[in-house]
């Protein structure tokens, strides 16, 4: 099995060629490419969309080679990106730009050869029927670029704090997800819909990682790798939170997961000084080697 690791944090300090290069030298197959950060959280909550996806495909093409050029140089790949989040606000013309800049990510996706894209879904707690149209809405708005571009739609499990609890959100339920995923790819015709499990969102909900993998089967497509306190969304190494990893392990090997171990854990990286990033990759790439080895020691036992 194979490792990889999200851009963020990396690449913004670091510098892109400087950035891929330490992702490579720590042993790292791929990575997560953070597209969101074209549109940031804070600028879709506040209405105020603009700028980079205001530009045609060809400019946005141009900005995005230097990463695409940089990775083929190192023998990087690009296993999975994400979309900017939240896919929904309380504003219908900000929604509608939202949907435009993910629908102009899978063209990106496609230009640096990536194949999977998680796009968050919509979180409305206080109405869940509100809430599943306007997922059905977006996701189905996606197909015919999704298609076009041979992209896989990866939705995620969330969570929430509503009115100040922590609280389960959409797809935080393995079953809510299956029923996603199996209705949109029968909508699309094809499979073009498929799942990516946040561990740490897992954890937050207590959820039982074993179980939630073994529900889904087949239709995981990626992860999102970290840990945390089961209090906050720490985005912490593995080991150095509550999650479970040896069921984590034993599930993916039962069920013989098949893509990448993809860590997104920059606030860990984030929290010591810059000058240790090199051996902060290198135990981030030992960590994913040696959860890939038991993940794999797993399957191996499961064919005998």
């Amino acid at each position: 099995m194979l490792i990889s690791v999200q851009t963020a944090s990396i690449l913004g300090i670091q510098g892109i060629d400087k950035g891929f290069r330490m992702i490579a030298e720590a042993g790292f197959y791929g990575v997560d490419f953070n597209l969101d950060h074209c549109l940031s959280g804070k600028a879709i909550h506040n209405n105020e969309c603009s700028g980079f996806f205001d530009q045609t495909d060809e400019e946005m093409r141009a900005a995005i080679k230097p990463y695409k050029d940089a990775a083929q140089k190192y023998s990087v790949k690009f296993v999975q990106a994400h979309a900017p989040f939240p896919s929904w606000v309380n504003n219908e013309t900000t929604n509608a730009y939202v949907l435009e800049a993910i629908k102009k990510t899978i063209m990106l996706c496609d230009y640096v050869g990536c194949r999977n894209l998680v796009v968050h879904p919509c979180i409305i707690v206080e109405d869940p029927k509100l809430e599943y149209a306007e997922n059905m809405r977006l996701y189905s708005a996606l197909i015919p670029t999704l298609r076009k571009y041979k992209v896989t739609c990866c939705l995620e499990n969330m969570f929430s704090s509503y009115r100040g609890k922590l609280t389960e959100a959409v797809c935080s339920d393995p079953y809510e997800t299956v029923h996603y995923i199996d209705e949109l790819n029968k909508l699309a015709g094809e499979r073009l819909f498929g799942f990516c499990l946040d561990v740490g969102h897992a954890t937050l909900l207590g959820k039982d990682l074993y179980r939630f993998i073994s529900i889904l089967g087949d239709r995981l497509q990626v992860l999102h790798v970290h840990d945390n306190n089961g209090l906050q969304d720490e985005h912490l190494f593995p080991y150095m939170g509550i999650t479970n990893w040896d069921r984590f392990c034993r599930a993916l090997g039962e069920y013989n997961y098949q893509g990448t171990l993809s860590f997104e854990t920059f606030n860990a990286l984030e929290t010591f000084d810059n000058a240790l990033a090199p051996q902060l990759l290198a135990l981030l790439g030992a960590t994913g080697k040696l959860l890939a080895e038991r993940i794999d020691a797993t399957r191996k036992k499961e064919s005998n």
